[in-house]
């Protein structure tokens, strides 16, 4: 199982350097092979929110991007609901302060290795640096 944090999921839905590429990693994958958490669909939420906010979105696109992503997540994703162990990991991740993980990143991590994921795909440097750190397996995934 793969597991996509938000940075890697969030170019489905948002025109970004890197939304073709990831378009054909996620193609590539068998079904069944690839995961996401309660917590993306959260994260990237609040991603949608900040678009709209800051006027790059107007509302009615920002709640149809968040149905996108939703309705995309139940089609194609197994889905992780994060638990006290995923939330205790999490802290243990960030006490270790050479990860100079954030809560958000170390949810992602924790529920990634919970699940004993094959990899986090993810295309956020900090995170990658902090997996490293801990022995978990993650991956830019794209090129």
């Amino acid at each position: 199982m793969i597991y996509l944090d938000t940075s890697f999921l969030a170019p489905l839905f948002r025109e970004e350097a890197t939304s073709d590429k990831v378009a054909a990693f996620i193609s590539r994958q068998a079904a069944g092979t690839m995961a996401v958490s309660k917590w993306t669909a959260v994260e990237f939420a609040s991603l949608v929110s900040r678009d709209v906010r800051m006027g790059s979105l107007t509302a009615v696109q920002g709640r149809q991007s968040i149905a996108a992503f939703d309705t995309t997540v139940s089609a194609a994703f197994e889905v992780f609901s994060p638990n006290s162990q995923d939330f205790d990991l999490a802290q243990e991740y960030i006490a270790d302060f050479s990860t100079q993980l954030r809560g958000p990143d170390a949810l992602h991590l924790a529920v990634a290795h919970n699940n004993a994921t094959e990899f986090i795909a993810t295309l956020d440097e900090g995170m990658l640096s902090a997996a490293k750190k801990l022995k978990i397996p993650a991956r830019r995934a794209i090129r």
